[in-house]
């Protein structure tokens, strides 16, 4: 069997899984990676954690209740002396005693840091949940990324398919002219050459589909457990407007959101930590029940108490060596700082705006232009292939327009997909990539 042979003999058996394929549409892409993604999952938990510490019953507000219980045995060797000069021994005294009780313990005010705190908290949730969104947004962004490559992929194996069929016509044309005295062996040995080369770029283009597909399976949480396709078929969002973008990003970009929320917090810090200044007022109650069996050297061979305290404590820490101020100062620092950080981070999301923005039009306009150089690579590939049936064009110039032909293909479908990214890339600066429909 000749190398040729081998080759094509090989293509058909590596092309066998492409067959009887499911087809993934963007809108199941998104689902499943909703749904299954495990780095949406994580975030997710984290978000219910947050939910749960922002709760009333972490808050501080409520009091806390104890009970308390003990027993105690005594067996004692006991030598009592009687004001009347008697003496009474006992050895092997036993006594014993029992209690318990219930303690209630209430701040009643603590300057109004829990308040604080409790609100610092629901802060925080509201943080998690935009830091949700971000993982979410960065999940799509990166699941689109590699579902747009299949797609390109997919688009360009279909042109080199194509490429090795013109090859294979060309070889055996080759052949058939030299066996009939029209060519030379060169021509039969240069067209081998390149058919060689056409199966070894399909062969290399296939395994790299079967490998991005096996990324977009991981993204998706390995929810597909058959072959699938993706569409290749692609909309614009066209009536998109720079102006309405760029006001949606200063709005709703989630990491300006974050910031904004951390700010917010970095206020209700300053708050709790001058809270400290203040005093705490604090109610203690309790419910106690004692009994005592005393041994016979007591005046009483046994006790019972029960009953209610009650009572109000105050503390106020008048000066801890200025802890506290220092701590005032440097929150009041920190909030600072995170106000400059807010001013500096909308500098640069206006740039990257501006600059993806324009990235997205001048990929539009490329895309455009390699869809005209598509019309001019067919019709020059077409009219060589006329010519080359009638001998008027060498086998090199024939291939030289076939090359133009397939590189005009393969930048077109390059074009199109970096311009729907970049889409995506505008779309998720302004907070608006997860209102789309996919």
């Amino acid at each position: 069997m000749n190398t040729k042979k081998v080759i094509i003999y090989s293509l058909v058996l590596f092309s066998l899984p492409l067959f009887s394929q499911k087809l993934l549409n963007p809108e199941e892409a998104f689902s499943l990676a909703l749904e299954h993604n495990y780095g949406i999952k994580i975030t997710n938990n984290v978000v219910e954690i947050a939910e749960n510490n922002s709760n009333i019953l972490n808050s501080g507000y409520l009091p806390t209740v104890t009970g308390n219980a003990g027993a105690n045995y005594n067996l004692d060797n006991t030598e009592a002396n009687f004001s009347n000069g008697e003496t009474t021994k006992l050895n092997g005294a036993e006594s014993s005693r029992y209690d318990a009780s219930v303690n209630l313990n209430y701040v009643v005010f603590d300057g109004l840091g829990r308040q604080y705190n409790f609100k610092r908290l629901k802060e925080e949730f509201y943080l998690s949940q935009l830091e949700a969104r971000e993982t979410i947004e960065n999940v799509v962004i990166q699941l689109f990324t590699i579902y747009y490559s299949i797609a390109k992929i997919s688009e360009n194996t279909t042109a080199l398919e194509q490429t090795l069929t013109i090859s294979r016509d060309r070889l055996l044309r080759s052949e058939y002219q030299f066996e009939y005295g029209q060519n030379t062996m060169l021509d039969v040995l240069n067209a081998e050459v390149d058919i060689n080369n056409d199966s070894i770029n399909l062969i290399n283009i296939r395994q790299n589909l079967i490998n991005t597909k096996r990324d977009l399976n991981v993204i998706i949480g390995n929810q597909l457990t058959e072959n699938f396709s993706v569409k290749t078929d692609l909309d614009f969002l066209l009536d998109l407007n720079k102006e309405d973008l760029l006001a949606k990003t200063k709005a709703n970009n989630v990491a300006l959101l974050q910031a904004e929320k951390n700010i917010a917090i970095g206020e209700l810090d300053i708050k709790s930590r001058k809270s400290q200044y203040l005093p705490t007022v604090g109610l203690i109650g309790s419910y106690g029940w004692n009994k005592n069996n005393n041994n016979a050297a007591s005046f009483a061979t046994s006790t019972l108490n029960t009953g209610l305290t009650g009572g109000v404590s105050l503390a106020w820490n008048l000066f801890d060596g200025g802890t506290t101020i220092t701590q005032v100062k440097n929150t009041k620092i920190n909030l600072e700082n995170q106000q400059l950080e807010k001013e500096q981070l909308i500098l640069n999301i206006e740039r990257d705006f501006n600059n993806s923005w324009d990235d997205y039009q001048n990929k539009l306009v490329i895309y455009r232009v390699q869809e005209h150089n598509i019309l001019t690579s067919v019709n020059n590939f077409e009219r060589t292939q006329e010519k080359f049936k009638l001998g008027q064009v060498t086998s090199i110039e024939f291939r030289q327009a076939q090359l133009n032909l397939r590189n005009a293909e393969l930048s077109r479908n390059e074009a199109k997909y970096d311009a729907k990214l970049a889409e995506l890339i505008v779309l998720q600066l302004s907070g608006e990539l997860l209102n789309i429909e996919f």
